[in-house]
């Protein structure tokens, strides 16, 4: 798995994925217990021995199902700013109250997912479009001089 420093990632498991699996995942400690967790904290467990592998320091922190936006929009490194944006298009939804509008970091994480997603779209097609260009100047003899 590659870590970059300060990359920050978010785990949540959902309900149904916080159920134990015979045999699968566990920590096991020192003394050889070993106690087994949902594939979701395995996953997240190997980023961080990752980046503590890497010699990164790792911060944990808990975070609630709901969150102030801002605190949100910094839980998947956007700026406070872009996140509002989004959910006053109608992109993530929201509720105000009268200092602070919340979030469900579910809906967030999958916004942030759909925007990656698009993003590798869009570099995928560019890439595309960039081969199939530089092609078509080869096959024609317009090369760069």
């Amino acid at each position: 798995m590659d870590v970059l420093p300060s990359q920050s990632e978010v785990f949540l498991l959902a309900d149904q994925d916080r159920r134990l699996t015979p045999d699968g995942p566990a920590l096991v400690g020192p003394d050889g217990v070993r106690r087994e967790i949902p594939v979701g904290v395995y996953e997240a467990m190997q980023f961080v021995e990752a980046a503590m592998l890497k010699g990164f320091a790792v911060q944990v922190t808990a975070l609630r199902h709901e969150l102030p936006i801002d605190e949100a929009a910094g839980a998947i490194g956007m700026s406070r700013r872009d996140l509002r944006a989004y959910a006053a298009e109608g992109a993530i939804p929201f509720r105000s109250t009268e200092h602070t509008d919340w979030v469900q970091l579910e809906h967030v994480l999958a916004f942030s997912q759909r925007l990656k997603a698009q993003r590798r779209s869009a570099l995928d097609e560019m890439l595309n479009e960039s081969i199939y260009d530089d092609d078509d100047d080869f096959q024609t003899g317009e090369q760069d001089r």
